[in-house]
This record gives C-alpha cells, structure tokens and sequence, in this order.
C-alpha cells in the first residue's frame, strides 16, 4: 500500500503564511556543539549568567533556557513524526478499516509534527528579540561602572585629599558621565518596553496558530475514527466489508484545506476581557491621555463649619459605631491576598520582604 506522510506535497505556502509571511529557520537547528543529546542543555543552563556584564546576566540565562526550551521542541517534532510511520506500518496487517484508519491517522500526526517544526522557527523570533535587549543591556553597563568609578574616586580623594584640584576634574568628569548615562538608561528603558512586547507578540501569535491548528487535526482525527466499526462480534461472525476508503480520503483533504486557509481572523478561540478588566483598562488609557478623573467634588463642603476646628469622631454621624480594631476594608483585602498567597503550605509569587 502506497503510503504518504506529508499532507500537502507541493508545500505551497497557506493563507496564514501569505498573510504573515514565516521566519527563516530556526537558529537552534545548525550549529550544535553537541549534536541532538542533552549535554549541551546542561552545560548552557550552568554557563548561563557566569560571563558577561552584571546588567544583562539574568538576561542572558534567559535567553538560553529558551534556547533549551526550542531544541527540546524540535526533539517532540522529530519524533511525533516517527510514532506517526510507526502507527501506520502497525496498522497495515491489521483489518481494512484499522488499516485505513492508522494510515489516515499517521498523516496527522505527521503534519502535526511538521507543525512542531515550523512552530520552533517562529518561536525564534521572539528569542531573538529578547535577546536584543540583553545587548541593549550589556551596553548600557559600562556607563554605568564609568559613573561609579569617578564617584569612587571623589570619594576616596575626598577622605584622603580633601584640597586636591584633581576633585574639581573629576566632578566635571562626573557630570559628563551622568550625562551619557541618563541618555544610556533613556534609551534602555524605551528600547526594553518596545522590544519586550514585540517578542511577546511573536510568541503569543505562533503560540495561537499552532494551538488553532493542532485543534483542526483533532477534530478531524475524530471524524476518523468514527470509520472504524467496533461493534462486537461472535466468533465465526464476519464483519461488513470496509467501504470508507473515499470517505477517509475527503476527510484528509477538508483537513488540508482547513489548514492551508486558516488566517488569525478566523480564530475559533477567542480572550474576551469581564466588564470590570475593560472598563479598569479604559481608565487607565484615559489617564495615560491627559483625561484624568475630577474629583473635586468628592469631599463634603466645609460651609457649615467652623473654619479650622478639630470635630472629635464621636461628634461624626455613627461615630459610636467606630471601632480602633476593625480591618478597613483594603487591609481586609490584603489580609485575605496574603492567605490566599499560601495554598497548602505553598508560597506562591513574589515573596516581599516588609521593613518592620
């Protein structure tokens, strides 16, 4: 039985391709050291963080783990496409529609594998886009250590030699740099936000389509085994021959052409925001814009007292209702975020260190 593994043979680029085209392949692919095993994954982890400039360490141990996270990602996609041929030859000595079926399953499994592969390139991109930043990073440290030496030295020349002239040279010196570094940490900060969501945009977009499209290969995997017959039989009973073969075939190929015209814009998933998130984001974007909330009128007027006399709290209405030791209602709510940060016996997120 003739037996093809690959769904769409010419490759022609899909919909989604046209609309965005893809990345060149992935950086992780050539170049290995170690070849395909695992020592190098080790090895990156430990170096990770141990060279390179204070600033951009943390960083770079990113940048790297990531990397791991890519080659153990092409790994899946290898050998999805593997227990896909396997599938396939175990189920040709099977029955006809076993047999059809396990080929016609194979077929997806492959492309999925394929899926992986393409996945791990656009992946990539948002790798190197973090990875611009650590470079941004490492560039902005040596201002950094310029303005800290000069401060040193001031420093030291002010406990030894409080009326050396050099202090003067140094302090004009010192304001050069805090110059340089000011446009240095500008540029850091603006660059770190522009770059940080674009590389979060490539994730999250390849993330998307892969998701999208592993969930077509589902459904249609689905409609697959609805061909198989497993209804009991006695022994010595015949099952009906297997006519499923046109059927199997139609349903590969509404798969292709699912795939092929799937574009963002007719993603079945979709992340809809509650009233209160929108309405909390809109807020914010209008305070952004210069369009902040009057609240002047918030408080009481003071017409009807007498200017700048104390009032006790018993004088207030329900001031005999006052109590020193009832949680506001923000510190009721810190108090419940802080119990609810431990779930069974685990701290989760941030721990913070309070100055007592």
């Amino acid at each position: 039985m003739h037996r093809t593994y690959s769904m769409r043979q010419s490759r022609a680029p899909t919909a989604s391709q046209l609309q965005n085209p893809p990345p060149p392949s992935s950086s992780t692919k050539s170049g290995r050291l170690f070849g395909k095993g695992g020592i190098g994954h080790a090895l990156r982890r430990q170096a990770a963080g141990q060279f390179g400039p204070d600033l951009a360490k943390k960083l770079t141990q990113l940048v790297k783990m990531e990397k791991n996270v890519m080659r153990s990602m092409e790994l899946v996609g290898r050998e999805r496409m593997e227990v896909a041929q396997q599938l396939s030859i175990w189920g040709e000595a099977c029955d006809d529609d076993v047999s059809d079926v396990t080929d016609k399953l194979g077929v997806l499994l492959y492309e999925i594998g394929e899926l992986e592969d393409q996945y791990v390139d656009r992946y990539d991109q948002y790798r190197v886009t973090i990875k611009s930043i650590r470079n941004i990073e490492a560039s902005v440290q040596p201002s950094r250590d310029r303005k800290q030496k000069i401060t040193d030295q001031i420093a030291q020349l002010k406990y030894k030699e409080p009326n050396s002239p050099k202090i003067v040279v140094l302090e004009q010196e010192l304001v050069r740099a805090e110059a340089e570094s000011l446009v240095a940490e500008a540029q850091l900060s603006n660059i770190t936000r522009e770059k940080l969501k674009a590389a979060y945009t490539y994730q999250f977009d390849a993330l998307r389509e892969h998701c999208e499209k592993l969930a077509i290969i589902a459904g249609y995997g689905k409609h697959l085994l609805e061909l198989i017959d497993d209804t009991p039989v006695t022994p010595g009973e015949t099952r009906a021959a297997y006519d499923g073969y046109e059927t199997s075939k139609a349903i590969i190929q509404d798969c292709e052409d699912s795939l092929t015209n799937w574009v963002t814009a007719n993603a079945a998933v979709s992340s809809k925001l509650s009233t209160r998130s929108r309405n909390l984001s809109q807020r914010r974007r209008a305070q952004r814009s210069g369009e902040g909330h009057d609240l002047s009128g918030q408080d009481q007027p003071l017409n009807d007292r007498e200017s700048g006399l104390w009032i006790p709290a018993s004088a207030h209405k329900g001031g005999d209702e006052y109590d020193d030791d009832a949680l506001s209602e923000e510190e009721a709510g810190a108090s419940s975020i802080n119990q609810d940060s431990t779930i069974n016996g685990e701290n989760r997120g941030r721990q913070e260190t309070l100055a007592v």
